[in-house]
């Protein structure tokens, strides 16, 4: 490989969430994380370089987008997606779930109803029950292994509760599920049939397993693009979440304007700059980067699935099609999640993210973050197999 992913960076001292603060949130400081969703790889050269050259004048005042951005972006979407985006239907907030709360503020009133599929990425509760709406949950099942979502209830729910707003999660965190064109083609008929608008969140389009693809969800039909809010970053895809940078699609001028007032409302203006120039040379520059670190994340994921058939088969992977973010199931081993916590933190000594947080549907499982160098996540895997056989 051109790249080094197998480099292992340092990032203590860094004021780093993910290493720096386990004291504070977990009350030890000797964990291994594989929690939150950023990654242990240092970004694209390209991105890096970029940033310099924006440094190195010692001016960093307003700033804002020029053409050139916007057709960056129109770009890799048209090529990686197959989805031609307009420049009028774009705007940027600081970060994805900063843009879901926005949209809750701005399509829905207090106590109506919000829908969430769980177990699913708990900012959407978060969002959802801070803004004063109701969450409405219509939990994905699991049928032979595999997560599915249920129309019948998905479509009762919105009917029962008079929803208003749904928020998709494309591709899902944390179960990896790609969601087929069939399938989003059955939500969006639902939806339009009962007047929901959508917020699909699709961060994590760029991580897509082999035999897998993505499909955008104002795309799968043009009717949906009239009432969806596509939410992208290159956050997730190049590990640029620090410098908070999101881009907003939203077609409909309705739409867009009600969105708009919404962040208004909020006295927010203009993304900052580290985070404009970050993202135009990702998406400009990062191609190559990106193929070969999803080449490596394709070996992080078997070298994963090996160690738990050899050495851990009371655990059970659920076979993702998308994201470096793996969903385990620990139900075989008869623990209360107290339980589990303890053999976690202070067996096996790793931070993980527990199913709970994702919503009760989570409950029994974690979620392992791979993007990290092999040496990294076998010293994971021995940790918590060396608990176990204890």
């Amino acid at each position: 490989m051109k790249y080094d992913f197998d480099k292992r960076i340092d990032r203590r001292n860094t004021m780093s969430l993910k290493y720096d603060f386990c004291e504070e949130r977990r009350g030890r400081d000797d964990l291994l994380p594989l929690w939150v969703a950023d990654m242990d790889f240092a970004t694209a050269p390209g991105i890096i370089e970029a940033l310099e050259r924006m440094v190195k004048p010692g001016i960093y005042g307003y700033s804002d987008t020029k053409e050139s951005y916007f057709l960056t972006l129109k770009k890799w979407f048209a090529k990686h997606s197959g989805w031609e985006v307009e420049p009028e239907w774009l705007i940027k907030t600081p970060g994805v779930v900063f843009a879901l709360a926005a949209a809750v503020r701005a399509f829905t009133e207090e106590g109506d109803g919000v829908l969430i599929q769980q177990p699913v990425y708990y900012p959407f509760g978060s969002v959802i029950r801070d803004n004063g709406r109701v969450l409405v949950n219509s939990p994905l099942k699991i049928v032979d292994g595999h997560y599915e979502m249920d129309f019948a209830d998905f479509e009762a729910k919105i009917v029962e509760n008079r929803v208003k707003l749904f928020i998709l999660c494309n591709p899902h965190n944390p179960v990896g599920r790609v969601w087929t064109k069939e399938e989003l083609c059955k939500v969006g008929v639902i939806c339009k049939k009962h007047g929901v608008i959508v917020v699909s969140d699709e961060i994590h389009q760029d991580f897509i397993f082999p035999g897998f693809r993505h499909q955008v969800f104002a795309n799968a039909d043009p009717e949906f693009a009239s009432f969806t809010v596509t939410c992208t970053a290159p956050s997730k895809t190049f590990n640029l979440a620090g410098l908070q940078v999101s881009n907003i699609w939203i077609a409909d001028p309705d739409l867009r304007a009600k969105f708009q007032r919404a962040i208004d409302r909020t006295g927010y203006s203009q993304v900052g700059l580290p985070g404009i120039v970050a993202c135009q040379a990702a998406y400009a520059t990062g191609e190559e980067w990106l193929a070969q670190l999803q080449e490596y994340l394709n070996g992080n994921l078997d070298f994963f699935r090996t160690y738990l058939r050899e050495n851990l088969p009371q655990l059970h992977l659920v076979e993702p099609e998308g994201t470096y973010l793996l969903w385990v199931d620990f139900g075989k081993l008869g623990l209360t999640e107290e339980e589990r916590e303890e053999l976690l933190l202070d067996k096996a000594k790793l931070w993980l993210d527990s199913g709970a947080m994702f919503g009760p549907d989570g409950e029994g499982f974690e979620r392992f973050n791979i993007a990290c160098p092999r040496a990294t996540l076998q010293d994971a895997l021995d940790r918590l197999a060396r608990a176990l056989s204890a």
